[in-house]
């Protein structure tokens, strides 16, 4: 097929990743595309301004001059569109055979929410009061006012993440060098924005969290960022399989004061998993990141349940239980350690919820799932529970092979029995969690004034 040669642009249009980002001007690239479609992405976020405080304004300038100058020649440039469409001699016209879908797929398309019924309410059982006590302007998010620093004292490197709600970047501070990570927020609800904001001041200084330097704004756009502490993260992937015994115990350690700490100021991450746990193995640093998830905890409040990723989510959000509490981060993080101690990432690897559900089942078995839903007056819809099926316990001597047993130790067994219960309220807390005998030679080490790496 004939290639078609759309636009020659600056490279920082290519690349409107930033921010703040030093850039040399003029350098150009050629935009290939052989489709009867032409791509305009970069294009699209210049003309609807969004991005504009992205690039240096010299860049912009021309960027846009070369824009209308493309649009002057074009019959049709609907703005901000994606795609321009070209004028191609209709294809013949070929009659698409739909994909069968499988008897699970079918079945999935048919579920319902679940039936909760009355007269089972569920309580924190630790610092459930933590909110009713402490005046309202401490959790009172919606009233916040923002401060917003100048986002001109910070630079873009690199790239360093993106997500569902933001995009991260490694930075500078003008003034002085120093690292930071730029957190750039793409378009969400602002209550949502003061939530987080909220939050990560309210847990500013706490053990193993990470800490909220700046929040600044752009001027034209009024896109906000950000501003974190840097930490010198290794990739989970990369990570965890080096990881020794002590260090598995070292770190899950150092998590849960990072969670005792939040659910003592009434807040519930609702999102820990690996990818929200920055790792600076040579500094023996974690933080725990990522609190845009993050709730004010109330007794008795119904929270949404489409929180937390997927291979993380608790029984209590996939069962639609909405009066859950700060113990649905202790099985997101039983999640994360089944993962570690196994080395199978993720451990439960559900393809949608209502397939995460069923994964759980055929590990922890559906007479406990029973007795948990009876318990709790919940009554799953007949075609979900039709495909979680029936199954028995699976004990956890199963998943335990050559390459994991040194990890795998009967205090980790035990201690990840605990985290992975379907009955949120037999689930330890974090303050629990810490004092099991599974970290022992990490109390021991806190005790003696050292950090050791063992074997």
């Amino acid at each position: 097929m004939r290639r078609r040669k759309l636009l020659v642009v600056p490279a920082a249009a290519i690349c409107p990743s930033s921010s703040f980002v030093r850039r040399p001007q003029g350098l150009c690239k050629f935009i290939l595309f052989t489709e009867n479609r032409l791509l305009i992405y970069p294009f699209s976020l210049l003309i609807n301004h969004s991005y504009s405080h992205l690039l240096p304004c010299s860049a912009y300038q021309s960027c846009l001059t070369i824009l209308r100058r493309f649009a002057s020649r074009t019959s049709s440039f609907p703005a901000p569109l994606r795609y321009i469409q070209q004028k191609q001699p209709k294809p013949t016209e070929v009659r698409r055979i739909q994909p069968t879908k499988s008897p699970v797929e079918a079945l999935a398309q048919r579920i319902g929410k679940s039936v909760r019924w009355p007269g089972a309410a569920s309580k924190a059982r630790v610092y459930a009061d933590v909110n009713v006590i402490r005046p309202k302007e401490y959790w009172d998010y919606e009233s916040l006012t923002v401060q917003w620093g100048e986002q001109d004292d910070y630079e873009v490197v690199r790239k360093v993440g993106k997500g569902k709600y933001s995009e991260v970047f490694e930075g500078v501070h003008c003034t002085d060098s120093e690292k930071c990570i730029i957190k750039i927020l793409k378009p969400v609800k602002k209550m949502k924005i003061k939530r987080e904001v909220k939050i990560l001041q309210n847990l500013c200084g706490g053990p193993n969290t990470v800490k909220l330097l700046d929040i600044v704004r752009d001027q034209q756009s009024k896109t906000p960022s950000l501003i974190f502490e840097y930490v010198n993260n290794t990739d989970f992937k990369v990570l965890y399989p080096t990881l020794m015994d002590y260090d598995v115990r070292y770190y899950i350690y150092e998590l849960l004061k990072a969670l005792d700490y939040c659910h003592s100021q009434g807040v519930m991450h609702r999102d820990v998993k690996p990818h929200n746990v920055m790792i600076d193995h040579e500094q023996r640093k974690l933080r725990l990141i990522d609190w845009g998830l993050a709730e004010f905890y109330h007794p008795g409040k119904e929270y949404n349940v489409r929180v937390a990723s997927r291979n993380f989510k608790g029984p209590e959000l996939l069962v639609d239980l909405q009066d859950y509490d700060y113990s649905l981060d202790l099985w997101s993080l039983g999640c994360m350690f089944a993962g570690m101690i196994f080395r199978k990432e993720p451990f439960f690897y559900g393809h949608d919820n209502f397939d995460q559900l069923a994964k759980i089942a055929k590990v922890l078995g559906t007479d406990e799932l029973n007795a948990y839903l009876a318990k709790y007056h919940i009554e799953l819809d007949p075609h979900l529970a039709a495909l979680v099926g029936r199954h028995s316990r699976k004990p956890w001597t199963k998943f335990i092979n050559m390459d994991n047993q040194h990890l795998a130790v009967p205090e980790a067994i035990d201690f990840l029995d605990k985290l992975l219960r379907y009955d949120h309220q037999e689930r330890p807390t974090a303050k629990e969690a810490m004092a099991h005998p599974y970290f022992y030679p990490v109390r021991n080490a806190e005790s003696s004034g050292r950090t050791t790496r063992c074997q």
